[in-house]
C-alpha cells in the first residue's frame, strides 16, 4: 500500500479546513463535510479554534484514494503560528497550498511558499472559491507567476465563475496551454513541442511528475471546497502526479513534529522516514538514555488507531518518549531540519485568582513541554511567569488552555518588545564572610567578561578542584544565572563568561553531642543566594548595553508605490540593502527594528492598495542607540541593593 503525507497549508480565511472537510467527504471519512462557520470540523478540536474559525494546531486525519493512504496534515494560516507551520512542512511529502480566487495571494501566502521551496516540498496550487462573487482566476494566476512560481501548470478550466453554480472541468494534457507550460521547464517537451513531434498524454504526465518532484513545476487546479467543484480533480492530481513516499527498510529514522496530551496522557508525533518502530523498542532522543515505546497509535482513515509497530512514511502518536518537537529519531534526511527564531515579544501572565498562581505555574510549564514556541521564564522566588511570544493571537491561545485544561483563568500584562542585556566589559567583585553584612556562611569573587555574540552565558568555577565542594559551586551557578535574567535595565543579559575567582565556606559542623547544625555550617543556599548579590555587583562595573531584536524583510511591492514605501521603511528605522524588479514588482529587503514591524504592516496596505506583500523574520539583537535604554521594571527583591536583598532572603 502506497502512503503520501500532504499538508494543506494557506493563507488564513484562504478555506483549506474547508478544503480538509471535503477531501474526507469525498473519501467517505465523514458523513457531512464539517463547517468552520458552524464549529463543525473534525480537524479544529480546540474550542478556541472553533470559535474562532482558526486552525491553531495542526491536526492529522487520513483517507483512501484507490491504492493511495493520504495522512492529511491540517496547518494553521495565521502569520502568529507560521513556526506550527514550519515545523509541519517538514514532515510532508508534499502540499496543497490554498489561494483564494476572490482575495488572490496574500502575505501569508508567499510566506508559506518561500517555507515550501526553502524546505524543498513539492507543491499543487488549489484556487479555491470560485463559486464567491468576485472571483477572478486569470487575475490571480497572473499574481501566482509574478510572486510565487514562473512555472504554474493549469490542469482544469472553470465556467461560471463567481457564481454558485460554477463548475471545473479537467483539462487535456496534450492541450497547447499544458504542453506550452511543461516546455517552460522541461527540454525534452519543449524540443518535440517546437520540432512538431505529436506529444502523447503520457509524455507529458511523466513530465510533469519530474518536474513537481524537482519543484520546478507546480500543477495548479481550480475549485471550490465548498460546492465541491473541482476536488475531483485535486484527488486525480494527488494520486497521479505527486511523488509517494519511500517504502525505506533502513535503520529506524523519524522527525517529532508535534507533542500533545490526550485523556490517557502525554504523547508525541513522530514522521517515521524509515525502519519500523515497535512497541517496547528502546530509543534514545536528544542523546539522552534510551527510553521504553509503551504505546504506539497510527493515524489510518479508520482514525488514529493503537498498533503494535509503524512502518516508513507513517505518522504515529508515540507514549513512553519524552520527546520534544524537532527531535530526531536516527539519523533523518537533513533537507528536514528547522529551527525556531527566538519570539520578539513578552507578556507578564497572572491568574485571576492569585490562589491558583501554582496551578497556573504547573499549566505553563506543560504548555511549553509540547510547544517550543511557548518560551517561559518562571521565577519563583518573584512569583512571577513571563512569557515571549510571537503575536497577539498567540496569548489568546495560551489564555485558552489554560482555562480549558487547567481551570486557570488569567490576565496578560501589557505586551513588550523582548530585548536583551549584552556585557560591555569586564567587571570583579567579591564577598566574604561576616563582611560587610554578609548574613550568609560563603564568601564569593566573582568576574564577568564580556563573550561573542550567541556565545550565551558560561561559568566558569576557576578555582582549584578540591577547593570548594561540588554542591556549592553548583549552587553559585544557579544563582548567577538567577540573577542575570534580570540585567541592569531588568532585561535578561547573555552572552558573557562567569568566572569564580575566590571562595571561603565554613566546613559542616556540629555542637558537642548534637547533630549537623547549619548554624555553624555553610549550605548550597548561602552560596545560591549570595551569588546574585556578587554578580550583581560585578556586572555593574562591567556595565551592559540594552539590545533589541531586528528583523530581516522582504517587500514585494508595485513599481508606482515604491517611492511612499521607501519612505514608510525610512521613518521606521529600516535599513535597505538589496531591491530588484520582476514582472512589474519591485523586491526590497532589509532589516528593521521588530517593534517597527506591527507599524510597517499597518500602514502598508491603504499606502499600495493592498498590493504589496511583507514578510519578516528574526535576524539579530542590536544595540539601542539613543539617551534612554528601555527599562523593564523589577518586580520583587533587587539584589543591586544589598541591605533590601539580605532583609528580604534571608539566610
Amino acid at each position: 500500500m502506497s502512503l503520501l503525507n500532504l499538508g494543506i497549508v494557506a493563507h488564513v480565511d484562504a478555506g483549506k479546513t474547508s478544503l480538509t472537510e471535503r477531501l474526507l467527504f469525498e473519501a467517505g471519512a465523514v458523513d457531512n463535510p464539517g463547517s468552520v462557520d458552524a464549529g463543525t470540523t473534525r480537524t479544529d478540536s480546540m474550542d478556541l479554534e472553533r470559535r474562532r474559525g482558526i486552525t491553531i494546531r495542526a491536526a492529522v486525519t487520513s483517507i483512501r484514494l484507490g491504492d493511495l493512504t493520504v495522512n492529511l496534515l491540517d496547518t494553521p494560516g495565521h502569520p502568529d503560528f507560521i513556526a506550527e507551520v514550519e515545523r509541519s512542512l517538514a514532515v510532508l511529502d508534499a502540499a496543497v497550498l490554498v489561494v483564494s480566487s476572490v482575495e488572490g495571494v496574500q502575505p501569508q501566502t508567499v510566506a508559506i511558499w518561500r517555507a515550501l521551496r526553502r524546505i524543498g516540498v513539492p507543491t499543487v496550487f488549489f484556487l479555491n472559491k470560485v463559486d464567491r462573487r468576485g472571483a477572478d482566476v486569470e487575475r490571480v494566476l497572473t499574481q501566482v507567476r509574478r510572486r510565487l512560481t514562473r512555472f504554474p501548470v493549469v490542469l482544469s478550466t472553470v465556467t461560471g465563475q463567481g457564481g454558485r453554480d460554477a463548475s471545473v472541468r479537467a483539462a487535456d494534457l496534450v492541450s497547447e496551454q499544458v504542453v506550452a507550460a511543461v516546455a517552460e521547464s522541461d527540454d525534452l517537451v519543449a524540443e518535440r513541442w517546437l520540432t512538431g513531434v505529436r506529444l502523447r498524454a503520457r509524455d507529458v504526465r511523466r513530465a510533469i511528475r519530474r518536474g513537481v518532484r524537482r519543484g520546478d513545476l507546480a500543477p495548479v487546479v481550480h475549485g471550490s471546497a465548498i460546492t465541491g467543484a473541482g476536488v475531483a480533480q485535486l484527488r486525480h492530481v494527488l494520486a497521479d502526479l505527486l511523488p509517494r513516499c519511500r517504502e525505506d527498510d533502513g535503520p529506524l529514522a523519524g522527525t517529532v513534529f508535534a507533542v500533545d496530551r490526550d485523556d490517557h496522557g502525554r504523547r508525541a508525533w513522530l514522521r517515521l522516514w524509515s525502519g519500523r518502530l515497535r512497541v517496547r523498542d528502546r530509543i534514545e532522543l536528544g542523546g539522552t538514555r534510551p527510553r521504553t515505546v509503551t504505546q504506539i497509535a497510527v493515524s489510518e482513515p479508520a482514525g488514529v488507531v493503537v498498533r503494535s509497530a509503524a512502518t516508513a512514511g507513517q505518522i504515529a502518536a508515540v507514549r513512553g518518549l519524552p520527546a520534544r518537537i524537532g527531535q530526531h529519531v536516527g539519523d533523518p534526511p537533513r533537507r528536514h531540519l528547522y529551527r525556531f527564531p527566538p519570539p520578539t515579544r513578552q507578556a507578564l501572565v497572572e491568574p485571576v485568582d492569585p490562589a491558583q498562581r501554582l496551578a497556573l505555574f504547573a499549566g505553563l510549564a506543560e504548555l511549553a513541554d509540547e510547544d517550543p514556541l511557548v518560551d517561559l521564564r518562571l521565577d519563583e522566588q518573584q512569583a512571577e511567569a513571563v512569557i515571549r511570544l510571537h503575536g497577539e493571537v498567540q496569548k489568546e491561545v495560551i489564555a485558552a488552555l489554560l482555562e480549558e485544561r487547567y481551570g486557570v483563568r488569567v490576565r496578560f500584562s501589557g505586551t513588550l518588545t523582548a530585548c536583551i542585556e549584552r556585557v560591555a566589559g569586564s567587571g570583579t567583585a567579591e564577598d566574604r564572610i561576616r563582611e560587610n553584612g554578609n548574613p550568609y556562611l560563603a564568601g564569593i569573587g566573582l568576574r564577568v567578561d564580556a563573550a561573542p555574540a550567541g556565545h550565551g552565558i558560561e561559568f566558569r568555577a576557576g578555582i582549584e578542584p578540591g577547593r570548594l565542594p561540588p554542591a556549592f559551586i553548583a549552587a553559585t551557578e544557579e544563582g548567577v544565572r538567577a540573577a542575570l535574567r534580570h540585567g541592569r535595565h531588568g532585561w535578561p543579559v547573555t552572552d558573557c563568561v562567569v568566572s569564580m575567582t575566590s571562595s571561603q565556606y565554613c566546613p559542616r559542623q556540629s555542637r558537642p553531642h548534637q547533630k549537623f547544625d547549619k548554624s555553624i555550617s555553610s549550605v548550597a543556599a548561602d552560596f545560591r543566594h549570595l551569588a546574585q548579590v556578587v554578580v550583581t555587583a560585578a556586572l555593574r562595573r562591567a556595565g551592559t548595553r540594552v539590545c533589541q531584536p531586528v528583523e530581516r524583510f522582504d517587500v514585494n511591492l508595485p513599481h508606482e508605490v515604491a517611492e511612499s514605501v521607501t519612505a514608510l521603511l525610512g521613518r521606521a528605522g529600516a535599513v535597505i540593502d538589496d531591491s530588484s524588479g520582476s514582472g512589474g514588482y519591485l523586491e526590497v529587503s532589509g532589516t528593521l527594528p521588530s517593534s517597527r514591524v506591527p507599524q510597517v504592516v499597518a500602514a502598508l496596505p491603504d499606502l499600495t492598495g493592498g498590493e504589496a506583500v511583507l514578510t519578516a523574520h528574526f535576524d539579530h539583537y542590536a544595540p539601542i542607540n539613543g539617551p534612554e535604554a528601555p527599562v523593564l521594571p523589577r518586580r520583587g527583591p533587587d539584589p543591586a541593593d544589598r541591605e533590601e536583598w539580605f532583609r528580604a532572603v534571608p539566610r
